[in-house]
């Protein structure tokens, strides 16, 4: 395994589109009522224009594109908007590589930020397990937030 997580450019948007369809739709299988996902989840325009700004990332394993994330760096507080794994490699360490990652390149931050479905036992638990604590419920989501241990 040779992973990397790198800035997408807008040539990656229609793939990461797909991968990121398909990863929240299978999220039928740990509680959602049906498939879907946050804004955007399932938008080429959507993804092009992440990339554009900046926010789109890139979760590559051999040079293939097996995930991605949006992030939004505000002041000195780091909110991961979504991350996403291709449904064939779950359960294979990409999304804790992934997060790890996030919290490495953004040394500056003083606190991530990201919330999930209350629904979605996958995903709280995944946050959970990564040191993320829960600061509020509301509209249906969990909002967490963990310090940045490396912000000096």
């Amino acid at each position: 395994m040779s992973l990397k997580l790198l800035k997408a450019g807008t040539s990656d948007a229609l793939t990461l589109n797909g991968i990121s369809k398909r990863a929240f739709d299978s999220d039928i299988s740990v509680g959602a009522s049906s498939p879907g996902g946050p804004a955007g989840y399932m938008s080429v325009p959507f993804h092009t224009k992440m990339a554009r700004q900046g926010h789109l990332y890139k979760l590559t394993d051999e040079g293939l594109i097996v995930g991605g994330a949006i992030l939004f760096l505000k002041n000195d507080v780091l909110n991961i908007g979504r991350i996403f794994v291709a449904p064939e490699h779950f359960r294979k360490g990409y999304g804790s590589f992934m997060m790890n990652e996030i919290e490495t390149m953004y040394p500056a931050a003083k606190e991530f930020t990201l919330d999930t479905p209350v629904w979605n036992i996958r995903t709280n638990a995944f946050y959970s397990k990564l040191g993320y604590r829960q600061i509020k419920q509301d509209n249906g989501l969990v909002f967490y937030s963990k310090d940045n241990v490396a912000h000096v």
